[in-house]
């Protein structure tokens, strides 16, 4: 006679097991922004376009961040205490005209304890050898080990879009 239960089927009679430990390790990929670094000025004088975090001049500085958010799981908070490096290409797509393609990267190194992080990159246009016209924005992640013997290749990946910038000469 056997006995149904609502348990996974054992090995043995006498077993128990877990078969989640550790559990999953994933992260979100959120929030992709762009500031200009000319201040928008307070309500209700936000008239002028020059004070658009979207649109720059050629040699304005301006910085695009995403924020990456892991997860909190025994393995997660291991990973990241032994140093996880999280890299960020920032690609910068022509949209129409004379608009060429660029691409910008930055990256950090996770830490004990702390979950959520924010990559940016800052610099201007002309640095990126933007001309003037109309750029989409996207942001792909990518999470590996970082300086250590036993590091594979990259364990996973995230991918954000769809903001605009504007550029004109200054």
């Amino acid at each position: 006679m056997s006995i149904q239960t609502s348990q996974y089927p054992l090995v043995a009679e006498t077993e128990t097991k877990s078969t989640n430990i550790l559990g999953p390790v994933f992260f979100d990929l959120c929030d992709l922004r762009i500031e200009a670094s000319t201040a928008q000025p307070p309500a209700p004088m936000q008239i002028a376009p020059a004070n658009s975090p979207y649109i720059v001049a050629s040699n304005e500085t301006f910085s695009v961040s995403v924020d990456v958010k892991f997860n909190n799981t025994p393995l997660t908070r291991l990973l990241l205490c032994l140093g996880m490096k999280v890299e960020v290409h920032f690609g910068f797509e022509g949209i129409g005209g004379k608009a060429g393609e660029a691409d910008a990267s930055n990256y950090i190194v996770t830490v004990k304890d702390d979950f959520e992080y924010t990559i940016t990159w800052t610099g201007t246009a002309e640095d990126l050898d933007l001309g003037k016209g109309l750029y989409g924005i996207a942001a792909v992640a990518s999470v590996s080990p970082y300086d250590h013997p036993c590091s594979q290749d990259v364990l996973g990946y995230g991918y954000i879009a769809a903001r605009l910038l504007q550029v004109y000469a200054a």
